[in-house]
């Protein structure tokens, strides 16, 4: 026997192990979903698939395996949940195929509302499909205040948008929407971003004098459109809503910046592929609720304060992270509207609201500031 074939051989030996395990967590997530069912719970529960997450990947004896075994897991979890589905939507034959063995209707006819800025196709599309799932029902509009409206309204049970890049910083519309509309960040999201210039099948690149996206998009390439001066860069509302405008004008003198998702979907063919400065390029999604929601794994604190406008008073907040040992990883400052160079601060830190180092932190924070707002308690996402 060769090494090839004695390799090949201790693999579908793995796999006959791993199609066993496989039946046997099939059928304890049907009995979940029938308990979840009879308890009126819904099927997902992202603090659980994130605790699944973390427990596993940390007993992995080779780290090198890390992104795979998450890939892996979450495809599996998927699974689940589409296994579950099946029996809330009554499928017959999936009924009759295991009659006798216990199976019922096994879950809530019942879909999460998730609501985002842009089209199909969209980065923020991508980031709620990675958070939630694809078995939600989804909400696009047209405005990031949009999105808060529908939040508002009932509309939606959850909203998505960026709030900050890894190469421009942060989003300030969405960090004032945030605290004029008081709801809650309840998850985040890191997705990597890979700009392409799109454009009609058949374009050349000297053909293009337009070219559409997102101001964001546009900071984030500057260094490619240096090249081409003669382009001239239209700002749009999202990187996927100037895909679909490209495809619709059927001009070879236009293109759009955006995902290959979105160029695959409105059928543009990619002129230039990753045409973005940084490399490492990646932006920060939240997902806001109307209501607060603290998990045990809930390991990131988000709060907006104002200091009173005298010299130290933000010094004093920010030793309170310092003598309390707690890491604070972000801050954001924006201006107050009719208050020259007042500012709210947006602060970001390590920490859970059940710790009593965090409870004493936040009073000694909220005692010395004239504005104090908890914005959310959530599972920080690592890249």
């Amino acid at each position: 026997m060769s090494e090839l074939e004695r390799l090949r051989d201790e693999i579908d030996k793995i796999d006959m192990e791993l199609v066993d395990l496989f039946e046997k967590r099939m059928e304890r997530v049907l009995k979940i979903g029938e308990y979840k069912k009879n308890s009126n719970i819904q099927i997902l529960n992202q603090s659980r698939e994130i605790e699944v997450l973390e427990k596993n990947i940390s007993r992995l004896k080779n780290k090198a395996f890390k992104r795979e075994t998450k890939d892996f897991l979450n495809r599996v979890m998927e699974i689940s949940r589409d296994l579950q589905r099946k029996c809330v939507m009554e499928d017959n034959s999936f009924l009759l195929e295991n009659k006798g063995k216990g199976y019922h209707s096994c879950a809530l006819d019942v879909k999460l509302r998730v609501g985002y800025q842009g089209e199909g196709g969209s980065f923020s599309e991508e980031a709620l499909i990675q958070h939630f799932g694809s078995e939600v029902d989804t909400y696009n509009v047209r405005e990031f205040e949009d999105v808060f409206e529908a939040l508002k309204n009932d509309k939606i049970d959850y909203g998505v948008l960026p709030i900050e890049n890894s190469s421009t910083g942060g989003i300030s519309e969405v960090y004032d929407l945030l605290r004029e509309y008081g709801f809650y960040i309840v998850g985040e999201r890191c997705i990597k971003v890979e700009h392409n210039l799109a454009a009609l099948k058949d374009t050349k690149l000297e053909d293009i004098v337009e070219v559409y996206s997102h101001p964001q998009a546009f900071r984030q390439c500057r260094e490619f459109f240096k090249e081409y001066p003669h382009i001239n860069l239209i700002p749009f509302k999202n990187t996927a809503i100037s895909a679909k405008y490209v495809s619709e004008e059927k001009s070879r003198n236009k293109a759009a910046i955006c995902s290959g998702k979105a160029a695959e979907l409105y059928g543009l063919e990619m002129i230039r592929s990753n045409i973005n400065c940084n490399k490492e390029n990646h932006t920060r999604f939240i997902m806001i609720g109307k209501d607060i929601e603290v998990h045990e794994v809930s390991n990131k604190i988000s709060i907006v304060t104002t200091t009173s406008h005298t010299p130290g008073a933000l010094y004093r907040i920010l030793g309170y992270f310092t003598r309390n040992n707690l890491n604070m990883m972000k801050i954001e400052s924006r201006p107050i509207i009719d208050r020259s160079w007042e500012y709210f601060f947006y602060i970001d830190f390590s920490g859970n609201l059940k710790d009593e180092a965090v409870k004493m932190t936040i009073k000694q924070i909220r005692e010395n500031s004239s504005y104090f707002k908890l914005l959310g308690n959530y599972v920080g996402h690592k890249i």
